[in-house]
């Protein structure tokens, strides 16, 4: 393959210290004499092969996951190409160093270890700088393909952590370059500052975000805002994404965007995403139509909502009536109740009538608990969200599996302290014939003779790819449709006829997944008519747009 070539009036030392463009000891020595490199390296010449390995070498020698996520964010410092050679080749390994759940561990150091400054940092007590910041990330409207932006207020599973949520902007993109190939000099982490309510941050002397409490949802709504319209105008054909933003934003935000720019919320519509991939393929497995499952899920916040809409969808397109109806939804007050005057908005369209469950037992507090929505509801899906570890008791499991001969059972929740079940004890209760994918990784599960792999439902089997059909099609929006597509192109990878196969593909097989799932959103965004482009040869394109991690060569400037 032709690289292109890339012009540049670096020499010296400036070069080697520019993280894109160096190559580092991979310099030849003939380029070495072009750009005034003689002696500022040691003699010998390392193919990327080699500096990979040795990196690699050096990676393994870490003595802990934090350690390694530090030693990645120093050699990313150093020369990119490198890092992302380094971690395309050992995704599996890598992804949970630069992503979930170490990332939480960076995130929460953030201050101490300020390393340097990659991203864009916009602050809600200065709204006025918010372009000029943008603008000083020295990229043109056709530059930019994805940015991630989040406000820090729930990281993963540990909640609140201010301005150091910009790690989780910057790990996010380093997966979709690592899985979808999307060039990372077309990309951009972006924090929205809009303070914190973690007290331990506002005493710290070294705290770098603002100093204040979480602003009202005034305040909040105008940066949003006003970020929205600075990066449209800047960057016009960027896919906005955006990444653990609190409950009381999250499905607000969506809502108000997604119908006037292109923008996507993994915790919601990628979660969304991956759960309804899981059922999917146990129903290609197993057999049964979508539209006939009943469907409970145990958590109904931002991600087991989201998933709610996403299943509720499908089983709507697949010939139900109304999909809401298949699903029953649980949050900390038990099953959603109509008359509970502390639904949120986005769960409203999930609760369920007074006398719809009058028959329905309730515990002391007057709830309807999970146990109790399993025997009457009699759910052929159980999906878990809570971060309520083991509240799928065995009881539970025992009754579902009771009337319901391949159950699907996804306890999503992260880490894996906060699974609502152990896979080892769902495949027990039921004898092995439940379909399961868990939210973190778990190792394979034998029960008597069989041995069972654990499917992991991570969603960096969707948002990448995702993001890869949007730039492909030159997507104006992204729709349901292009979701369900991203769902069903990640179930269609596994083999419905291997009893063995886990329901979701591997981590390893990323970049593949990840160019199926491209191809089939560019195609649903062609068939909902927000693509720029039609749909020939669609396949190639994904190959043709997915950036390599390999030395580019250069040419001096004159």
């Amino acid at each position: 393959m032709d690289l292109p070539v890339i012009e540049t009036t670096l020499r010296g030392r400036q070069l080697l210290s520019d993280p894109r463009l160096t190559h580092g000891v991979a310099f030849t020595r003939e380029e070495r004499q072009a750009f005034g490199l003689v002696g500022l390296l040691p003699p010998a010449v390392l193919t990327l092969d080699l500096q990979a390995a040795r990196a690699y070498q050096q990676f393994s020698a870490q003595p802990g996951n934090l350690a390694k996520s530090v030693f990645l964010t120093l050699l990313r410092e150093r020369i990119e190409v490198l890092y992302f050679r380094l971690l395309q080749d050992h995704l599996a390994e890598m992804l949970p160093i630069v992503y979930t759940p170490t990332v939480g561990e960076a995130i929460q150091h953030f201050s101490a270890q300020f390393r340097g400054t990659r991203g864009v940092y916009l602050s809600v007590d200065h709204l006025g700088d918010i372009d000029a910041s943008l603008r000083a990330s020295d990229l043109g409207p056709e530059d930019v393909d994805v940015i991630v932006a989040t406000d820090g207020e729930a990281i993963l599973g540990i909640g609140d952590w201010g301005v150091g949520g910009i790690a989780i902007s910057i790990g996010k993109l380093s997966v979709y370059t690592a899985a979808a190939g999307i060039d990372p000099d077309r990309t951009l982490p972006v924090v929205l500052d809009a303070g914190t309510n973690r007290q331990s941050l506002l005493d710290d002397p070294l705290y770098l975000g603002n100093r204040h409490a979480r602003v009202d949802a005034r305040s909040y709504d105008e940066l949003v805002g006003a970020y929205v319209e600075a990066a449209g105008r800047h960057f016009p054909h960027a896919l906005l994404h955006w990444e653990d933003l609190g409950a009381a934003n999250a499905h607000r935000v969506l809502d108000r965007y997604k119908d006037q720019c292109l923008t996507f919320n993994d915790d919601i519509q990628g979660t969304g995403a991956i759960a309804l991939a899981a059922v999917l393929s146990a129903l290609r497995k197993g057999g049964g139509r979508l539209a006939d499952q009943r469907v409970v899920i145990h958590g109904a916040g931002t991600a087991g909502i989201g998933i709610a809409e996403q299943l509720a969808a499908a089983v709507g397109e697949d010939g139900a009536m109304d999909g809401r109806r298949a699903i029953w939804a649980l949050s900390s007050r038990g099953l959603l109740s109509s008359s509970d005057d502390q639904l949120r908005d986005f769960q409203r369209p999930y609760a369920r009538a007074d006398e719809e469950v009058a028959r329905f037992a309730r515990d002391g507090a007057g709830r309807i608990d999970l146990a109790e929505v399993v025997r009457q509801v009699r759910p052929t899906v159980l999906i878990g969200t809570s971060g309520q570890p083991g509240s799928f008791t065995e009881e539970i499991v025992r009754t579902m599996a009771a009337s319901c001969e391949r159950p699907i059972i996804l306890p999503l929740s992260n880490p894996t302290s906060l699974s609502e079940a152990d896979p080892t004890d769902v495949l027990r209760w039921t004898e092995g014939r439940a379909f399961v994918a868990t939210g973190s990784p778990f190792p394979p599960v034998t029960v008597g003779q069989e041995t069972f792999v654990v499917a992991q439902a991570n969603n960096a089997l969707v948002f990448p790819g995702l993001g890869l059909g949007t730039i492909v099609a030159r997507a104006s929006r992204v729709t349901p449709g292009m979701l369900r597509a991203a769902a069903a192109a990640v179930a269609e990878e596994v083999d419905a006829n291997d009893a063995s196969a886990p329901l979701l593909p591997p981590v390893d097989t990323l970049r593949q997944t990840s160019a199926a799932v491209a191809a089939a959103v560019a195609r649903a965004a062609v068939r909902d008519g927000v693509a720029r482009r039609d749909e020939t040869a669609l396949d190639e394109a994904v190959a043709v747009a997915m950036w390599e991690p390999a030395y580019r060569p250069l040419r001096p400037a004159r």
